[in-house]
C-alpha cells in the first residue's frame, strides 16, 4: 500500500510539474494597446513636420519605438477599416464597404446593419489565451441609431465603453481615464491586458475645451480647433503612457498608434459653425476639417494614399527599435490580427484564414521592401476617382467600378503614387486587374440577413431614437 500511494504521489507530481511548464507566465506576456484614432492625416503629428500641431506624446512614441511611413488601412471610410482590424479580414468579404447608418442607408447600399458577432475576431482570439479584453472608445461597427444591434461585449470584450453603438453613449473623453482604470485592475491580478483605444478625435464634431483653444491663440478659428483637439487627444494619450510608466508596465506593452483613414473635408478651413451628432453631441462643424496627408494624394472617403496612407508607430522598449523610421516595409491593418495573436501565443479558430500575415519580423526591425501577400481594396462607389485597387510585389492598381484600369504605380519607387505608370506597362496592369476580378469574384453578393435590424425586416413602426450622449458643448476659447 505505502509502494502504490509513494508512486500516486510521484505520478502527481510528475504531472503537475508537467502542467505548470506548460501554462504560459502570465507576468511575462506583453500586454497590448492599440490606439486607433479617426480620421487623424498622416501629416497631422509634430513628428511628421506639421507647422503648428503639437503632439509630443506621440512623438514620444516615435522617439521610443518605430515610425513606419508605409502602414494602409483597408479602406479610407471609418467602419470598413475597423472591420479589417477586427477580422483580419477584406471588410468586402462582409458587405462592409462604407460607414454604419441607419437601417434604410444600409440597406440602399448592399450592406448588413452590423458586423457579424459570430465571425471569428482579434479580442475573442487574445481572450481564448488567456488576455483580459476592452475596448473604449468609438465603435461603429454598427450604429447607435440601431437599438436592436449587438455589443461590443459580444465580440469578445470582458469590458467596454463606447459610443456610435446601441445602448449608453460613452462620453468622448472618458476614453483614456477608462483605459487606465482597466490597466491598473488587471496589473493587480498580474494578467495581461488588450486594449482598443478607439478615440473620437479628430472626427466631427468637434469637441473643444476652453484650456485647449487657448493653447492655441495665434490661430485663426478653424485651425485653433483642430489644434485644440489634437492636443487634448495627445494629452490623454500622454496620460496612458504616464499610467504606464507608473506601474512599471512600460517595457512589456506594445503600444501601437494609428488612425481609421485619412483627414476629412477638403484640407482648408471654412465657417466656423456648429453641428450635432446624436452618438457624441455637439461640436464644431466641417469648416474646421484641415487635417493634412502629409503629401499623399486624395483624403478620406479615398482608396488613393491620402485616404489609406495613415501613421503607424509602434514602440516596445527592447523588441522594437527606438527612434528608427521604416520607409520600406508595406503593413496593413489586416495584418495586426495575425500579428497580435502571434505576439500573444494566442491560436487562431480552425478553418479561419486571414487576409493578412504576421508582421511581427518587421516590426521588430526586419524591412519588408516586397510584400508577398497581395492586398486588395473595394471602395466607395465613385464616377470619378478608383472603386478597386490591388497592390501586388512592386505594384498598385486602381480601376473603376466596371475594373477601367485608371493608375498604376510602382510603389517601391514610388510610393506617394505621383507617377501614373499605365501607358508604359499595359502588360502589367492588365495582370494586375485579372487578379482584382478574380478577387471581387469571390465576395459574396449579398449581406448575411442575420445581420440584419428588426427594423429593416418590418415594414412597420418607427425606429425608436437613439440614446443621446452625455457630452455637453461649450464653444468658448
Amino acid at each position: 500500500m505505502k509502494t502504490c500511494i509513494l508512486l500516486l504521489a510521484y505520478f502527481l507530481l510528475a504531472t503537475s510539474t508537467t502542467i505548470a511548464a506548460e501554462q504560459p507566465n502570465d507576468a511575462a506576456r506583453p500586454n497590448i494597446l492599440f490606439i486607433f484614432t479617426d480620421d487623424w492625416g498622416w501629416g497631422d503629428l509634430s513628428c511628421h513636420g506639421h507647422p503648428y500641431l503639437k503632439t509630443p506624446n506621440i512623438d514620444r512614441l516615435a522617439k521610443e519605438g518605430t515610425d513606419f511611413h508605409r502602414f494602409t488601412v483597408a479602406s479610407g471610410v471609418c467602419s470598413p477599416s475597423r472591420t479589417a482590424v477586427m477580422t483580419g479580414h477584406f471588410p468586402a468579404r462582409h458587405n462592409i464597404d462604407g460607414h454604419f447608418a441607419t437601417v434604410n442607408s444600409n440597406a440602399n447600399r448592399g450592406m448588413p446593419d452590423w458586423l457579424d458577432p459570430l465571425t471569428p475576431t482579434l479580442p475573442k482570439m487574445l481572450r481564448s489565451a488567456g488576455y483580459a479584453t476592452a475596448h473604449f472608445g468609438k465603435w461603429h461597427l454598427s450604429n447607435n441609431m440601431i437599438p436592436d444591434s449587438p455589443l461590443p461585449k459580444d465580440y469578445g470584450y470582458d469590458e467596454y465603453g463606447a459610443f456610435n453603438c446601441a445602448g449608453e453613449q460613452m462620453p468622448v473623453h472618458e476614453d483614456v481615464a477608462r483605459a487606465i482604470a482597466f490597466i491598473e485592475k488587471n496589473a493587480v491580478a498580474k494578467r495581461p491586458f488588450f486594449i482598443n483605444l478607439w478615440m473620437h478625435e479628430p472626427h466631427t464634431p468637434f469637441h473643444t475645451l476652453p484650456e485647449y483653444r487657448n493653447r492655441f491663440p495665434e490661430l485663426d478659428d478653424t485651425d485653433n480647433v483642430y489644434a485644440s483637439v489634437l492636443s487634448h487627444a495627445d494629452d490623454r494619450i500622454g496620460e496612458l503612457l504616464a499610467a504606464l510608466d507608473r506601474l512599471k508596465l512600460t517595457d512589456n506593452t506594445l503600444v501601437v498608434f494609428s488612425s481609421d483613414n485619412g483627414p476629412a473635408g477638403g484640407g482648408r478651413g471654412g465657417k466656423l459653425n456648429t453641428m450635432y451628432d446624436s452618438a457624441t453631441g455637439e461640436g464644431f462643424g466641417t469648416g474646421c476639417s484641415v487635417g493634412t496627408t502629409g503629401g499623399r494624394n486624395g483624403r478620406k472617403k479615398s482608396i488613393r494614399q491620402g485616404g489609406i496612407g495613415v501613421p503607424f508607430i509602434a514602440r516596445w522598449p527592447g523588441k522594437i527599435k527606438a527612434d528608427a523610421i521604416d520607409e520600406v516595409s508595406w503593413i496593413s491593418a489586416v495584418d495586426l490580427l495575425p500579428t497580435f495573436c502571434e505576439i500573444a501565443g494566442a491560436e487562431m479558430p480552425t478553418g479561419y484564414h486571414p487576409d493578412g500575415k504576421s508582421q511581427l519580423a518587421t516590426l521588430q526591425g526586419t524591412e519588408l521592401p516586397i510584400r508577398d501577400k497581395p492586398l486588395f481594396w473595394k471602395g466607395l462607389p465613385s464616377r470619378k476617382g478608383p472603386v478597386y485597387s490591388i497592390l501586388d510585389g512592386r505594384w498598385r492598381l486602381l480601376t473603376s467600378t466596371d475594373f477601367e484600369v485608371l493608375e498604376l504605380f510602382d510603389v517601391n519607387q514610388d510610393p506617394l503614387e505621383k507617377n501614373d505608370l499605365k501607358s508604359s506597362h499595359p502588360e502589367i496592369a492588365d495582370e494586375l486587374r485579372e487578379k482584382l476580378q478574380g478577387w471581387h469574384a469571390t465576395l459574396p453578393e449579398k449581406p448575411n440577413p442575420e445581420c440584419f435590424s428588426k427594423y429593416r425586416i418590418k415594414a412597420n413602426g418607427p425606429l425608436p431614437p437613439a440614446v443621446k450622449p452625455a457630452f455637453q458643448f461649450n464653444p468658448s476659447r
